[in-house]
């Protein structure tokens, strides 16, 4: 099985925690904090597993995206609405791409984009 994990810019570790462990549900894998180096980290929910750097040169870089594939795509969308979303409300909408696969996306405080899709009858 071939694994991509995506690796998202971060400028702030609170917020990065705020938004993908407090908000989306993720929990922390682990963290490599150096001496004197940039915040490495890894978080997941489920199979969904994304890199988070903090590295100082690079800030300017973010605004990456990810497209991860789940089930549950309603229910996923309706447990963000009620819990506070920090960032515009993301809207549950059929893809561009297919009119069978309906997604739902949403923004980090640093300019990365997660896009959660689901096949749907």
């Amino acid at each position: 099985m071939l694994i991509v994990t995506p690796i998202f810019r971060i400028a702030d570790y609170q917020q990065a925690v705020a938004f993908y462990i407090d908000w989306l549900g993720f929990r922390i894998d682990w963290e490599d904090r150096p001496a004197n180096g940039p915040l490495y980290m890894q978080v997941s929910r489920g199979s969904i597993v994304l890199h988070l750097a903090a590295h100082e040169a690079e800030r300017d870089s973010c605004g990456s995206m990810a497209i991860a594939e789940v089930n549950g795509l309603f229910a996923l969308h309706r447990n963000l609405l009620q819990r506070n979303p920090p960032c515009p409300p993301p809207h549950l909408e059929r893809t561009t791409w297919s009119d069978k696969v309906m997604q739902t996306q949403v923004t980090d405080p640093f300019g990365n984009r997660l896009v959660f899709v689901e096949a749907c009858a």
